[in-house]
């Protein structure tokens, strides 16, 4: 028998066929949900359902032989209830007609039983909605604070660029400053050396003209001495 089957067999008993549908579906999900919170679901004369921890361990491989090792996990598990038991082995007679083969719960236990795991499980689930909620708030604002630190960071690195460029360019500036009464000096020695290598040729000419005038009035003292010493 499937879940259709099953909603076939007691949509007589609820109703009609969509009734049927959402019973199932209700009573499986709150079991589910329940035995997920790690919570043990009990049907008095069916059995129990509860979650069961695995540890680590080691398997082998049906096919090869070869030893593998398996995780730890969980794992759900039933445990069917005497009455079901009994009715299964034939120790005890399955009841005809519409007659219920589970036995029906006592009156009053149904007043906390499933309400209260439904409530567990959803209150379960609105906590783990909260906390995805604060872990998605937290990460938007981590997300948030890493922009603007970027954001500071490029800003500060632009200023400082900036600021060293400026300084470089005040020391450029400074240093032409200093370097243009040098370079003034040495035009003028420039020029000075210019000047003076000019007027050294018109010096050395007007020293050899002057030269043989010297000479001549030598040679005349030195004539006249002659002559009166010949008198």
């Amino acid at each position: 028998m499937n879940k259709a089957q099953l909603v076939e067999a007691i949509a007589d008993k609820l109703g009609g066929r969509q009734q049927a549908a959402d019973a199932v579906d209700a009573v499986l999900d709150a079991m589910v949900r329940a035995v997920v919170a790690g919570d043990r679901v009990s049907v008095t004369g069916f059995g129990s359902f509860e979650k069961v921890d695995r540890p680590a361990r080691y398997a082998r491989n049906p096919q090869t032989g070869e030893r593998v090792r398996v995780k730890k996990t969980s794992v759900p598990r039933f445990r069917a209830g005497q009455g079901f038991k009994d009715l299964v082995s034939g120790t005890k007679k399955l009841p005809k007609g519409d007659e219920v083969a589970v036995k029906k719960a006592p009156k009053g236990s149904l007043t906390g039983g499933a309400s209260a795991t439904v409530k567990k499980a959803a209150a379960k689930k609105a906590t783990t909605a909260k906390k995805a909620a604060a872990k998605t708030a937290v990460a938007k604002k981590a997300a948030a604070t890493a922009k603007k630190t970027t954001a500071r960071k490029a800003a500060t690195t632009t200023v400082k660029k900036t600021a060293a460029k400026t300084t470089v360019a005040k020391k450029a500036a400074t240093t032409a400053k200093k370097a243009a009464p040098a370079k003034k000096a040495a035009t003028a020695a420039k020029k000075t050396t210019a000047t003076a290598k000019k007027t050294a040729p018109a010096a050395k000419k007007a020293t050899a003209t002057k030269a043989p005038a010297k000479k001549t009035a030598t040679r005349k003292a030195t004539a006249k001495k002659t002559t009166a010493r010949k008198k």
